[in-house]
């Protein structure tokens, strides 16, 4: 393999991972996301890559049904200006509420959305509805 190839499989890899992370994903559309990027970037063997690593970009993004379920609806929601985008954190002035049993998740009802975020860095994971 040629250093041009290498560094630009490397390039299509990365740029997956670092786009892809913030994305609502599953594996099955982080593996098509992921092939057509690397494909577009590095033909075929990047198509293939490519795949593999939004494939596993995809199925580390998947949240469990229990998580979602366990999110009530109802509650009173929060307003903030800030617009709620999946990978930003949420404000400082939003109270998080645990997510039962699931440690590395909290949520919050923001601007009339169920958002669930990633308890050590209140970045925003899924918005629910």
């Amino acid at each position: 393999m040629n250093k041009r190839f290498a560094v630009s499989l490397v390039a299509a890899a990365s740029l997956l991972a670092s786009g892809s992370a913030f994305a609502q994903s599953t594996t099955a559309a982080g593996a098509a996301n992921g092939a057509r990027t690397g494909g577009e970037i590095a033909g075929p063997v990047g198509e293939i890559v490519g795949g593999t690593v939004g494939a596993a970009v995809g199925a580390g993004l998947e949240i469990p049904n229990a998580v979602i379920g366990s999110i009530p609806r109802g509650e009173p929601s929060v307003v903030v200006r800030e617009r709620v985008v999946v990978g930003e954190p949420l404000p400082d002035t939003v109270v998080l509420h645990p997510v039962p049993r699931y440690a590395e998740y909290h949520y919050a009802i923001v601007n009339d959305h169920r958002v669930i975020v990633d308890s050590r860095t209140r970045r925003v994971v899924r918005v629910i509805d």
